[in-house]
């Protein structure tokens, strides 16, 4: 690379600094050969001047510089948008056709409670450069940690069994497919897709697969709302003390917080800390944690979002024309044809099979890094098949056991109760010993949970506390 623009070359830190980049950013562009750079002898990275400049002139455009953005955001995105996965918009669609906008509120309510738990697993995943599981089984008994991945696989497989149902109903609306032949073809696909590709080409596809909940914030502006009724509607709590708005509001609330995320994010995370390849030392662990914040930020904001329109378009839809009877997300985008038209249906339609794309591969990759970590075999989703076999396997045998609950006749709503239900069992424990284990300068060193995310995560167990305290008491009265 020997010409008069290469004499001056910088590090990775002034070529961030130079160009007006995060660090990790700057990394990511590196390894994946998109910026030029020279390997010293001492096995240093330098950035020639002449690729500043190159990378100084893209950023001059607005439109290349959101796509750079883009790029950056990884888990933390991909993570929040897998939360509005089908059963979750079959849930918020459920809840929006039975109380209207009475339960509108929740979205802004817990988003603070979603930022934190959510920031408290990815800075335990960046810090340790372990997996929840790992990290846990290093702090508690191992039976204990061992149980709770059982659940959560269970839980996982029940919900994977719902999504790929739900995904199958939609592609037969759309185009009259045979039911059991589309559940099958997206099992195999979702396998296929994630044994086959390595995680730096996978996070491309999963992250293009966000856009598809766009689909339901569109589907919300179709239906014309009152806007002025909406944000009397969106703050403040209204609570009714009856059975079924209580048992609502522990739905919504276990569909939101839900313990595959914390596993998820923080392997992801580490996935992510694989991919950069540098040693955590102090300065690199302030810039991955930093951008991480934006990246996770980013990810619940949307998933909340998505989560007030799914509400808001039911309640103005469903609620209004007397449907407050609402069983699963396809039932949801059927029932607003007549209502809304041709063009939200299909937005609905299509937006519960791309987020099911999006959602299986999470809830089987999630159960596949805990049970792994469990059992001290190699994992991530960055290694080829041959060198990860059992940590693949798991992830096949839990799609093909949920695609097995489609053809035995499982009642799906049921099923997904449970599921919920059992979720927030699991999410008990694990968000004590995720406040626990991310407040301990042993593990964390100088990288403890901030005074927002203590305050907000313990206000998510008092929150789940509570919840299964009034479960119980209404299940068994």
């Amino acid at each position: 690379m020997g010409n008069k623009n290469t004499d001056k070359l910088h590090t990775l830190s002034e070529f961030r600094r130079e160009a007006g980049i995060p660090l990790v950013l700057a990394k990511k562009l590196v390894l994946r050969g998109e910026i030029k750079a020279v390997k010293l002898a001492d096995g240093t990275i330098r950035i020639t001047e002449e690729e500043v400049l190159r990378l100084k002139k893209i950023f001059t455009n607005r439109w290349k510089k959101i796509r750079y953005f883009f790029r950056l955001l990884g888990p933390g995105v991909i993570t929040g948008a897998s939360d509005d996965d089908p059963s979750g918009i079959g849930t918020y669609s459920s809840v929006g056709a039975m109380f209207g906008l009475a339960i509108l509120w929740t979205a802004a309510w817990l988003l603070p409670i979603m930022l934190a738990v959510q920031e408290a697993c990815a800075r335990i995943g960046i810090v340790t450069n372990h997996g929840l599981a790992g990290v846990l089984q290093r702090h508690y008994r191992r039976r204990i940690v061992a149980g709770i991945v059982f659940l959560l696989i269970v839980a996982n497989v029940v919900n994977i069994g719902a999504d790929l149902g739900a995904m199958a109903a939609s592609l037969r609306m759309l185009i009259g497919v045979n039911f059991y032949f589309a559940v099958a073809f997206f099992a195999l696909l979702v396998i296929f897709i994630e044994i086959f590709f390595q995680y730096h080409a996978y996070v491309k596809v999963l992250k293009w697969l966000t856009l598809s909940v766009f689909a339901y914030i569109f589907a919300g502006f179709m239906t014309h709302p009152d806007w002025q009724e909406v944000f009397r509607n969106a703050f403040v709590p209204k609570i009714v003390w009856s059975e079924s708005y209580i048992f609502a509001l522990i739905a919504v609330f276990g569909t939101t917080v839900t313990s595959y995320l914390f596993f998820w994010q923080a392997s992801e995370e580490v996935e992510e800390n694989k991919l950069i390849k540098t040693e955590p030392d102090k300065s690199f662990l302030h810039h991955r944690i930093r951008h991480m914040r934006t990246d996770v930020g980013t990810g619940m904001i949307l998933a909340n979002v998505v989560f007030f329109f799914i509400i808001l378009t039911t309640a103005q839809v469903l609620f209004k024309n007397g449907i407050t009877e609402i069983g699963s997300a396809e039932q949801a985008a059927l029932a607003l044809r007549p209502f809304a038209g041709n063009a939200a249906y299909l937005l609905f339609a299509i937006g519960i099979i791309g987020t099911g794309l999006l959602a299986v591969p999470i809830l089987a990759g999630s159960g596949a890094y805990a049970l792994s970590e469990i059992l001290h075999w190699r994992e991530g989703l960055e290694l080829k098949f041959s060198r990860a076999r059992g940590f693949y396997l798991i992830i096949a045998f839990s799609i093909l056991v949920g695609l097995g609950l489609n053809f035995v006749g499982v009642d799906s709503i049921k099923a997904l109760y449970y599921s919920a239900y059992l979720n927030g069992i699991i999410a008990l424990p694990l968000l004590f010993a995720i406040m626990i284990v991310g407040n301990d300068k042993k593990i964390m060193g100088e990288e403890t949970h901030p005074k927002w995310v203590k305050v907000f995560g313990w206000l998510a167990v008092l929150f789940m506390i509570t919840a299964v305290i009034i479960s119980m008491i209404l299940l068994f009265r």
